[in-house]
């Protein structure tokens, strides 16, 4: 197909566009670990489903299962699961549990479990979605998988890898000293040739 050369560069300025909206957002992600109890609408939890039913997945096998808990009962179920060192997010109005098994995605001869892969990729639509929603996202590995499985009946053939925290962000004053300081931290990086190669890892 011809392109000409006025649309070739509103091609590049739309792509290069999308490129830094997408670096803004990942800047703004929210760190804190302070939440309002402010609940939720309707709206906001369908867009971060519609957002990780769109993630990307081997041969759109889409093998992710969250389960979504916003009801005062089953919140506290779930808080009851968390790790000591998590115990502030027993303030977010929304809980959700990313969960998977092999069998609902490729199957890699060599061992590569890529299952979990794809949950991840679904888990970071939903923090980018939450992002753009104004509201915190924090996943969490600190929290009792055992629990989660007998308390919402989550048949032991899945594997359990993460309880997110979602909610808009509450007072940080609430949180304790250690809590504050690493919530108001700046958000440090590695720098880009220690984790990225070009041609060779040499």
């Amino acid at each position: 197909m011809f392109i000409n050369k006025s649309n070739l560069f509103k091609l590049i300025y739309f792509l290069d566009s999308v490129m830094i909206s997408i670096i803004n957002l990942l800047q703004q992600r929210k760190a804190s670990r302070a939440f309002s109890s402010e609940l939720l609408a309707k709206e906001c939890i369908d867009k971060l489903m519609n957002a990780a039913q769109l993630s990307a997945s081997c041969f759109n096998n889409q093998p992710w299962r969250f389960l979504f808990l916003n009801e005062k009962a089953v919140l506290e179920k779930a808080r009851r699961a968390l790790s000591k060192g998590n115990s502030w997010a027993k303030e977010a109005p929304l809980l959700i549990i990313g969960f998977s098994k092999p069998d609902l995605d490729c199957q890699m001869h060599d061992g590569r479990e890529y299952y979990l892969f794809d949950l991840g990729m679904a888990v970071q639509n939903i923090l980018l979605q939450a992002t753009e929603l104004n509201l915190v996202a924090r996943p969490m590995a600190g929290f009792s998988p055992d629990m989660i499985r007998n308390e919402f009946d989550i048949p032991k053939e899945f594997k359990i890898i993460v309880m997110i925290a979602v909610g808009f962000e509450g007072d940080i004053n609430k949180l304790d000293e250690k809590l504050q300081k690493i919530s108001t931290a700046p958000r440090n990086r590695k720098p880009i040739s220690e984790n990225f190669f070009m041609n060779s890892i040499k």
